[in-house]
């Protein structure tokens, strides 16, 4: 009983002490990037459009949804300072700025504000909200629903994780912490809260724990030497631009981010190929006790092999995905092996992918061994 009492407040003190420590963690004062000052602003707020007054609009030769021209939209503002007030405003319609609209659309507006006499509203982009939150809610039901206890759990792991990366991960990117630092302190909290929920306090967790937290960092330090010797370091990547402006009004650390995305990305095929084989092992130790540590071992690094590729291809085609419209590109302008190899895109999404690859064929034998040693001992103290 004292046992159970004790795991009870242990589970609710670990929620109540991670809410403390981000609350006090955000009570410092926040450097504001771009802060506007003096009368003039924008807010985004809804609106709804009412009335099409006026269209000249003609639908592209080549896509059959995209429409290009203006439309002339009588709008009513849905919340903000100026909820309540209904406006004619201009919708330019281009392959870049498509929101095409009609009687009834909820759209978001920009109302750019000089004074509270003047000011304009331009389209800024649908209303998507709603859907998103209803595909979130439909994901969790379902997971709620066919896993079960299980699933809950699952749900819990996974706010935990969201949690951590927006109010303690991104945050300390932004005040200047070391990226690799960062990443690595987000991938054992993320590690050790999803897992010992899952599964609780065992063997298989520990083991899956340590194997995981290894295999990150594995990842890290291949794709911290891969990007070295091919002088990638993240100035390479897209937004580097903007993220240099952002960095000269706060203490934002740029070299780094690179990597510390790859070591984020990896953590979710490596904790799973980590829990499967763990969760494989402490089966079959159970089933036959008497199996040795090398059985164990053995057992776990089988399972491991057919993960292996299924688990790499995860990682590569993720990361493939995400540039999906670059390599489109790239194949339309037909270039040249040597531009494209040596190219910024593809050298870093070669680096991470291979990088992740790698980390979960380490994490492999790292966790059969863990696990084979932790599983043994523990099920023996047990007993």
């Amino acid at each position: 009983m004292r046992r159970k009492r004790t795991k009870t407040l242990l589970i609710a003190a670990i929620p109540a002490a991670c809410i403390l420590f981000l609350f006090w963690f955000h009570s410092g004062e926040k450097v504001i990037f771009n802060e506007q000052t003096g009368s003039a602003y924008i807010r985004y707020e809804k609106a709804k459009v009412l009335d099409i007054v006026s269209e000249n609009i003609e639908q592209d030769d080549t896509l059959s949804d995209l429409y290009l021209g203006k439309q002339e939209l009588e709008v009513e503002i849905l919340t903000g300072e100026y909820k309540g007030e209904t406006h004619i405003i201009t919708n330019y319609l281009s392959t870049l700025y498509h929101v095409h609209v009609q009687p009834g659309s909820q759209i978001i507006v920009s109302v750019d504000t000089v004074n509270p006499e003047i000011f304009t509203i331009s389209v800024y982009s649908h209303h998507r909200s709603p859907v998103l939150y209803g595909l979130i809610f439909i994901f969790l039901a379902f997971m709620g629903i066919i896993g079960g206890k299980k699933g809950l759990k699952s749900v819990g792991g996974i706010v935990l994780t969201v949690a951590l990366i927006i109010f303690l991960f991104i945050p300390m990117l932004y005040r200047g912490y070391s990226p690799i630092f960062a990443s690595i302190l987000i991938i054992i909290l993320a590690t050790c809260l999803t897992l010992f929920l899952l599964n609780g306090w065992s063997a298989k967790t520990i083991a899956a724990t340590l194997g995981t937290v290894i295999g990150v960092i594995i990842a890290g330090v291949i794709s911290s030497l891969a990007g070295s010797l091919a002088h990638v370091t993240g100035f390479n990547a897209y937004e580097a631009e903007t993220l240099i402006l952002v960095a000269r009004e706060t203490s934002m650390q740029i070299r780094g981010l690179l990597f510390a995305g790859i070591l984020i990305a990896s953590l979710g095929a490596i904790m799973d190929i980590a829990m499967s084989i763990a969760s494989s092992i402490q089966e079959v130790h159970r089933t036959n006790r008497k199996a040795t540590e090398k059985h164990l071992f053995k057992s776990g690094m089988n399972v491991g092999k057919d993960m292996m590729g299924t688990s790499a291809n995860t990682l590569i085609l993720a990361f493939t995905g995400t540039s999906l419209n670059a390599l489109l590109v790239i194949y339309s302008y037909n270039v040249q092996y040597h531009q494209f190899i040596n190219m910024d895109l593809i050298s870093i999404e070669i680096i991470q992918g291979i990088a992740g690859s790698i980390s979960i064929v380490f994490t492999i034998p790292i966790v059969a061994y863990i696990s084979s040693k932790l599983i043994p001992a523990f099920e023996k103290k047990r007993s």
